[in-house]
C-alpha cells in the first residue's frame, strides 16, 4: 500500500469515527434520538467532520506510523481533536447558528479522544502482541533483507529446512508500496534506516541479504549500515539461480568482499564468441593459475572441439585437468611444458594445431621479479615470443596476450617485461595471418598472492594487516569478470590491438582493509592492528591503463576499449628476437636495466630505499575522487 492510499483509508476511518463519536454524544445527551436532534444532526456533522480531518491533517496525524505509537502520538491527538472541535463549534454555533448544546460538543470532543486516540492506540498493542509472541518462538531471530523474489525463496528455504531452528522475526525492504505488508505471517518491517532498531528490537542474531541483482552501489551501503549492528551478515549471491528456482540455504553464506568490489553483469556478444571458439581447438597457457584456470572453465562453457591446457607446474595440470572432465565433456589434453622451452611450444603447436590461444603463462609478482630480474624477461617476454612465433607458423586464427596495467610506464620489471611482450606481438601481427592482440587490465580480486588472500590470512592469524602505503589506491574486478572481458575481446580481435578494460572506481587499499577485517567480525585498529610497512621496489601508488602517447577508442562492447597504436622499433624488435632464439638473454640487474632501456628509455630500476621516479604520476589524478591505500601483487 502506498502512502497516498494509506492517506485515505485512514482520512475515512476518521471521518467513520468522528460521525460516531457524535451520533453516541446525541444519544447521551437525549437519551434518545428525538425528531429536534434528527433535524439538526446532518447540518451538524458534515461541517464537524471536515474541520476535523482538515485539524488532523494540519497536525501531521497522517505522517505518524501508527505501529509504533506511543504517549507522544497520543498527545498529538488530543490537540488535533481539541483544535477541530473548537474551529467547529465556533462555526456550528456562532456563524451557522445551530440549536445544538453545547454539552453535545463537549460529549463528541470526550468520545472522539477516546475513539481516534484508541485506534491509533490498537495499532501499537497489535504490534507489540506479535513481537512479544516472535519473541517468544524458538530459534534464532533472522532478519531478511529483500522482499522480492529472492527474500521470498530464502523465506520459504528457512521455513521448509530450518522451522524449529529459525525464527524470521520479518523483512526490511524500501519500497513504499511493501511496507506494513506481510509475506508467510512475517511482516515488512521497514526500509534500510530501519535496520539497526530493528536488530535491536527483536535481537536479530542473523541478517541475511537476499537481493541478487542490486547495484554494488547500494549493496555497499546496505552492508555499511548491517556492521553497525552486532548481528552475522550473510548473503545470497546468483542471479541464476534465482531465475531457475534452484536456490536453497546452502548457497546462503558470509558477505565476502567480492560481493562489495564486484560490478554488474558485463552483458557478453555469446554469438560472437561462439563464433571464434566453438567446434575450435583452443590452448591456454598458465592454465592452472588464477586467470588461466577461470579461463578454462569459462571456454568449455562455448563448446570448443578440444582444451588444451598447457603450464610448467605438473600439479597445477593435474587440478585443472581433473576439475574439467568432472564438469564437462569437452576433450581436455593435459600439457607439462615450460614456455620458455621453444621446442617443446613448437612441437605442441604443430601437433595440436589450435586455432585461438590464450596465453595467460607469466610471472606476476612484482617484489619477485625485482630480485630475480632475468626470470621475468626469460619468462615474460621471450616465452611470450616462443608461444606466439609458434602461432604465427601453425596457422592460428587468433591469440590473446594476457597484459597488465604494470605495463603502463613501467617502475616495476615485471611490468617493463610485459609491456615489451606487447610490442612483440604488435610487431608479429604486422607480418602473420594470426591476429595478435593483447588485453591490458589491473588487478583481480583472490587471485593467488593478491592482497584479498593475503589479509585474509594475516586476520586468521590475528593480524597485523600490512598496508605498504596509506595513499595507494588500485583497480578491482573479480577473476570471472576479467576472464569474461578476455574472451570477449578476442571475438573483437581484428588484429595489432590492445585492449583495455574499464576497470571501474579505483578502491583505497586502506579501506579495503578495514572492510575485510569488519567482514571477519573484527573492529579495525581495536581488534586487528593495520601495520603501515613502507613501498617496495617497482611499486607504484596509482596504477595507469593507458600511457601518455594511447588514449582509447571505443568498442562494441561498453567495458572494452582499443588504445591508439604507437610507434615501435622494428629493428630493435627483430634484433632481440634473433637474440632469444640463439639463446642471447641478459643477467643480472645492470644488463636487465640496460635491455629494458633500449625498449623504454625512461624506465629505470628501483633499488631499496629509493623511490620510483614516476611513483606519484597519477596520484594527482585521482585525488579528487578517492584517497588511497596498497596492493601487493597482480594476477
Amino acid at each position: 500500500m502506498d502512502k497516498l492510499a494509506r492517506k485515505y483509508i485512514m482520512l475515512g476511518v476518521d471521518a467513520i469515527l468522528t460521525v460516531t463519536a457524535a451520533f453516541a454524544a446525541v444519544l447521551l445527551r437525549f437519551e434518545g434520538f428525538p425528531e429536534q436532534a434528527r433535524a439538526v444532526f446532518l447540518p451538524f456533522v458534515l461541517p464537524h467532520v471536515l474541520m476535523r480531518l482538515v485539524s488532523f491533517n494540519v497536525l501531521g496525524m497522517y505522517n505518524s506510523v501508527w505501529q509504533y505509537a506511543s504517549i507522544g502520538e497520543l498527545v498529538t491527538t488530543i490537540k488535533a481533536v481539541t483544535g477541530g472541535t473548537i474551529v467547529s463549534g465556533f462555526a456550528l454555533l456562532v456563524v451557522l447558528r445551530l440549536p445544538i448544546p453545547r454539552s453535545v460538543i463537549a460529549l463528541e470532543w470526550l468520545l472522539a479522544i477516546f475513539l481516534v486516540g484508541g485506534s491509533r492506540l490498537a495499532w501499537r498493542i497489535i504490534r507489540d502482541g506479535r513481537m512479544a509472541f516472535r519473541r517468544g518462538r524458538k530459534g534464532r531471530p533472522v532478519l531478511i533483507i529483500g522482499a522480492g523474489d529472492g527474500g521470498v525463496l530464502v523465506a520459504r528455504e528457512l521455513r521448509n529446512h530450518y522451522r524449529d531452528e529459525v525464527n524470521i522475526v520479518g523483512f526490511i525492504d524500501d519500497d513504499p508500496a511493501k511496507q506494513r505488508l506481510q509475506i508467510f505471517g512475517c511482516p515488512i518491517l521497514g526500509s534500510r534506516d530501519a535496520i539497526p532498531r530493528i536488530v535491536k528490537e527483536y535481537r536479530v542474531e542473523e541478517v541475511v541479504i537476499a537481493m541478487p541483482s542490486v547495484e554494488r552501489s547500494v549493496l555497499r551501503e546496505i552492508v555499511a549500515i548491517c556492521q553497525e549492528t552486532p548481528a552475522k551478515i550473510k548473503i545470497l549471491p546468483g542471479m541464476f539461480d534465482l531465475i531457475d528456482g534452484n536456490v536453497t540455504v546452502n548457497e546462503i553464506r558470509e558477505v565476502q568482499v567480492e560481493d562489495l568490489l564486484s560490478r554488474e553483469p558485463v552483458k557478453l556478444d555469446i554469438d560472437g564468441i561462439a563464433g571464434y571458439i566453438a567446434d575450435k581447438v583452443v590452448l591456454v597457457t598458465g592454465a592452472g593459475g588464477s586467470i588461466g584456470s577461470e579461463l578454462c572453465r569459462q571456454i568449455v562453457g562455448y563448446n570448443p572441439r578440444q582444451l588444451l591446457v598447457l603450464d610448467i607446474c605438473e600439479n597445477n595440470v593435474y587440478d585443472i585437468d581433473l576439475e574439467l572432465r568432472r564438469r564437462t565433456s569437452v576433450p581436455v589434453v593435459p600439457l607439462v611444458k615450460d614456455i620458455r622451452d621453444r621446442a617443446a611450444v613448437l612441437e605442441v603447436f604443430k601437433t595440436y594445431r589450435p586455432h585461438v590461444v590464450f596465453h595467460a603463462a607469466a610471472h606476476k609478482h612484482v617484489p619477485l621479479m625485482e630480485l630475480n630480474p632475468e626470470e621475468a624477461i626469460k619468462n615474460n617476454t621471450m616465452g611470450t615470443y616462443f608461444v606466439a612465433q609458434a602461432a604465427s607458423l601453425c596457422g592460428t586464427d587468433t591469440f590473446v596476450l594476457v597484459s597488465t596495467d604494470k605495463a603502463v610506464n613501467p617502475t616495476s620489471i615485471m611490468g617493463a617485461s610485459k609491456r615489451i611482450a606487447e610490442m612483440i606481438i604488435q610487431h608479429l601481427d604486422r607480418a602473420s595471418k594470426t591476429k595478435f592482440v593483447a588485453v591490458r587490465f589491473g588487478n583481480v580480486l583472490g587471485s593467488r598472492g593478491s592482497v584479498v588472500p593475503l589479509f585474509k590470512k594475516q586476520i586468521a592469524a590475528g593480524g597485523p594487516v600490512t598496508v605498504t602505503d596509506e595513499r595507494m589506491i588500485r583497480y578491482f574486478m573479480t577473476i570471472p569478470e576479467a576472464v569474461q572481458l578476455i574472451i570477449q575481446a578476442g571475438a573483437l580481435a581484428k588484429g595489432g590491438e590492445i585492449f583495455v578494460l574499464d576497470m571501474g572506481e579505483p578502491v583505497k587499499i586502506m579501506d579495503l582493509a578495514k572492510t575485510l577485517i569488519r567482514l571477519s567480525g573484527f573492529e579495525p585498529g581495536v581488534d586487528i592492528p593495520i601495520k603501515i610497512t613502507g613501498m617496495r621496489p617497482g611499486e607504484k601508488l596509482f596504477e595507469e591503463l593507458l600511457t601518455a602517447e594511447e588514449g582509447t577508442t571505443a568498442t562494441a562492447n561498453e567495458r572494452i576499449f582499443v588504445a591508439k597504436p604507437t610507434d615501435l622499433n622494428t629493428s630493435l624488435i627483430e634484433e632481440t628476437l634473433r637474440g632469444f632464439v640463439q639463446g642471447n638473454l641478459p643477467q643480472g640487474e645492470k644488463e636487465v636495466e640496460a635491455f629494458i632501456q633500449r625498449f623504454l628509455p625512461e624506465f629505470k630500476v628501483v633499488r631499496p630505499g629509493s623511490a620510483p621516479a614516476a611513483v606519484d604520476a597519477g596520484v594527482s589524478q585521482a585525488a579528487a575522487a578517492v584517497e588511497t591505500g596498497s596492493e601487493d601483487g597482480h594476477k
